[in-house]
């Protein structure tokens, strides 16, 4: 089995955080697609009150 194929390769890399990659959130605000980092506070603020919809949770039991 070669390292790519095997799934647990990953285990033994460890980064440094000046080695990692940041990771960008982006949103839809007013139709169209922003990163959250370009969000001044109220929306960030805003943001983060945000309630997703779960459809397993909405799904009635009988």
């Amino acid at each position: 089995m070669t390292e790519l194929s095997n799934p647990n390769a990953h285990q033994g890399i460890s980064l440094s955080d000046e080695e990692r990659q940041p990771c960008e959130i982006w949103t839809r605000v007013m139709g169209y697609h922003r990163p959250l980092s370009s969000f001044n506070i109220g929306k960030k603020a805003e943001f983060h009150e945000r309630r997703y919809f779960n459809e397993e949770c909405a799904q009635r039991s009988d």
